[in-house]
């Protein structure tokens, strides 16, 4: 259950199994084992860090079932909207959005790296 959670979140981001470890600070080998339930019991650091990088709570890695708690159709709510909209308004292109999101990726994996480094434990058991 968790590496069909794991699997869909990833592919929905757009990141390989490659991207998602090294951004995740995790091993690719351990990722792909959860992923294909050869391993089936990951720990909740391991966890914490792939939540992280995807922008998700634990607890929807351990959802019971793939497409429970997501659509797989993306609304925007009004908010959204607005905030696009006036980005737009304000001369934001695609291209520059596509550069404050792969920022945004950056920080994100430079977050999780620091926090593996701060525990390095769990890399000996990936």
């Amino acid at each position: 259950m968790v590496g069909e959670r794991l699997r869909e979140l990833r592919l929905r981001k757009g990141y390989s199994i490659s991207e998602l470890a090294e951004l995740a600070g995790v091993s690719k080998s351990y990722l792909s084992y959860i992923e294909r339930d050869v391993q089936k019991n990951p720990s909740l650091q391991f966890l914490t860090k792939i939540a992280l990088t995807l922008g998700v709570e634990v607890e929807d890695l351990l959802g019971s079932s793939p497409s429970e708690n997501f659509t797989s159709e993306l609304v925007l709510d009004d908010e959204w909207s607005h905030l696009l909209n006036k980005a737009i308004e304000e001369g934001m292109s695609k291209k520059d959005f596509k550069e404050f999101r792969d920022y945004l990726k950056f920080r994100k994996w430079k977050e999780a790296k620091k926090i593996s480094k701060n525990n390095p434990k769990e890399e000996q058991n990936d």
